[in-house]
């Protein structure tokens, strides 16, 4: 299994998996210029993700431990997710009875996420994990699951 790591947090160690880490890298934003549909197809204007875009889309599963940042995604994380949208083609469809990017490839992969952080409340944590669950249903994924770190098991990930 191919899996992809983004991580905000921890030193957690899988074998044979891409590491992007947050802690280290500061994701570029996107600068909205439309380079990654019109003028090289599914590549940023932006080079600091090659590596990771290539590893991305070839994954069978992407696991990301995000930090919750005043009861949210980190800005870092959020930038991470807008420059996606190279993965997609600049065209919408309404086939799943809501306006949706087209996709680019075959098939994506699935995604656990595993946060750290409090929530201000109980409705918060729910905000929380709806949103993650509404982008990568947007960005197609099929299996996707939302967890605090306390339910990471490596075991299930070999």
């Amino acid at each position: 299994m191919k899996t992809v790591i983004i991580k905000e947090y921890g030193d957690f160690t899988i074998p044979d998996t891409y590491v992007l880490d947050l802690t280290q890298v500061t994701v570029k934003d996107c600068l909205g210029c439309w380079t990654c549909w019109w003028k090289t197809p599914g590549r940023c204007v932006h080079k600091d993700l090659d590596e990771f875009y290539t590893k991305y889309v070839n994954a069978d599963k992407v696991i990301i431990f995000s930090k919750v940042t005043r009861g949210f995604v980190s800005g870092n994380l959020k930038t991470l997710f807008d420059r996606s949208i190279p993965h997609y083609l600049p065209y919408t469809t309404y086939t799943t009875g809501e306006t949706m990017h087209v996709p680019r490839y075959e098939r994506y992969p699935d995604v656990e996420v595993y946060y750290q952080g409090e929530f201000a409340s109980e409705e918060g944590r729910k905000v929380y994990e709806d949103y993650i669950c509404r982008t990568f249903y947007q960005f197609y994924f099929k299996g996707i699951s939302v967890k605090p770190i306390n339910d990471f098991c490596l075991e299930e990930v070999i």
